[in-house]
C-alpha cells in the first residue's frame, strides 16, 4: 500500500511539474478591462524591452526605436514565448513576460543574446489592427488577471490528473486480488 500512495504521490508531482514549467511566466503588470482581447491571427502593435535574466542587460527596446513591433499572434513570426504570452491580452495592458530557452531563442546565439538564454520582456498592447482603441484604459483588480485564471486552471487539471491516478489504482487493485476487497482508497 505504501508503494502505491509513492506512486500516486509521484504522478501529482509530474503533473504539477508539466503544468508549472520554467517554459513561460506571465506576471500582467498593469491589469485592464476591455470588450476584445488578443487572439491568434491578430495583427497587434507590442512596445517592449528585453532583458537577460543572467544579467538585467537590455538587448532591445521598441521603445527606444519609439516604434511598436507589429506581427500577426500565433503565426510563428516570433519566439513562442511572445505567441502564447500575449494571448488573451487588452489594449493598454502591460505584462511581464519571462521565457526559458525552449520558448525563446532555444541552444543558438541570437545578436546579444547568447544560447541558452532566460529572457525577461516588459510588453505593453499598444494597438489590436482592425480594434478601435478605447477611449480610456480601466484598470481591474488583481484577481480578475490571467494569472488568477491560469491558477485555477493548473488546480483543475491537478484535480483531474490525480482522479484519472486514483481510477488507474483502483482497477490495478481489482486486478491483481479478485478474493479481498480494497475500499480504502
Amino acid at each position: 500500500m505504501q508503494g502505491l500512495l509513492l506512486s500516486l504521490s509521484l504522478l501529482a508531482s509530474a503533473a504539477v511539474g508539466v503544468l508549472a514549467s520554467d517554459d513561460l511566466k506571465i506576471d500582467v503588470t498593469l491589469p485592464v478591462e476591455c470588450d476584445r482581447v488578443t487572439k491568434k491571427g491578430d495583427k497587434i502593435n507590442v512596445h517592449y524591452k528585453g532583458t537577460l535574466k543572467s544579467n538585467g542587460e537590455k538587448f532591445d527596446s521598441s521603445y527606444d526605436r519609439q516604434s511598436p513591433f507589429s506581427f500577426k499572434l500565433g503565426a510563428g513570426m516570433v519566439i513562442k514565448g511572445w505567441d502564447e504570452g500575449l494571448l488573451d491580452m487588452c489594449i493598454g495592458e502591460k505584462r511581464t513576460l519571462t521565457i526559458g530557452p525552449s520558448y525563446g531563442y532555444g541552444d543558438r546565439n541570437v545578436g546579444p543574446i547568447p544560447a541558452g538564454s532566460t529572457l525577461v520582456f516588459e510588453t505593453e498592447l499598444v494597438g489590436i489592427e482592425g480594434v478601435p482603441k478605447p477611449e480610456s484604459i480601466v484598470t481591474k483588480s488583481a484577481t480578475d488577471t490571467p494569472e488568477s485564471t491560469a491558477s485555477a486552471k493548473v488546480v483543475e487539471k491537478v484535480a483531474s490528473v490525480a482522479k484519472q491516478a486514483a481510477e488507474v489504482v483502483e482497477t490495478i487493485i481489482a486486478d491483481t486480488d479478485d478474493t479481498q476487497e480494497h475500499n480504502e482508497l
